[in-house]
């Protein structure tokens, strides 16, 4: 689902991407979980995640990161999984939100079947409209999430911007 969905009209707004406010999810009685988190999806059968990789683990503002993952099929038939690949700016100059879809690979598996899935991360992936809405980028740490879904993350990593 491109959407995120709550459970009742006093949890929205409502965004997957949110900014840290201290808010949360949670409307009088209702507690903040969600009807169904943005990029959620059902299937048939299970996967695993596995083998998170982030390459360079410290770079300079103009390498390429790579970062990979073992993905396996550990359910009785056939599926298609939609990894997603979500990033955290951990500390900045402007509040940036808490998590933010940067790429997703459709991968479909036999049962037992795994794989191996790529992601690159390149400096516009990473750039963000500063305080005079320029477009910058910072050095510092960044969080690596992957998952099913926004609520649904199965691996975590990091790798560090340099200045240089």
């Amino acid at each position: 689902m491109p959407i995120t969905v709550p459970q009742t009209v006093g949890q929205v707004p409502l965004y997957y991407n949110t900014k840290p406010s201290g808010r949360g999810f949670d409307y009088v009685t209702v507690r903040g979980k969600l009807l169904f988190p943005f990029c959620y999806g059902l299937s048939y059968t299970v996967f695993t995640y596995s083998n998170l990789q982030i390459s360079p683990m410290k770079a300079s503002p103009k390498d390429t990161i790579r970062i990979q993952l073992d993905l396996k099929n550990t359910g009785n038939r056939r599926g298609d999984e939609v990894v997603q690949l979500y990033l955290r700016d951990e500390v900045s100059s402007v509040f940036r939100p808490l998590k933010e879809l940067k790429n997703f690979r459709r991968i479909t598996l036999e049962a037992g079947e795994k794989k191996t899935v790529g992601f690159e991360i390149t400096r516009e992936d990473l750039t963000f409209l500063d305080k005079n809405m320029k477009n910058i980028l910072e050095p510092g740490k960044f969080e690596v999430m992957i998952g099913s879904s926004s609520d649904d993350i199965r691996l975590k990593s990091s790798f560090e911007i340099e200045e240089r």
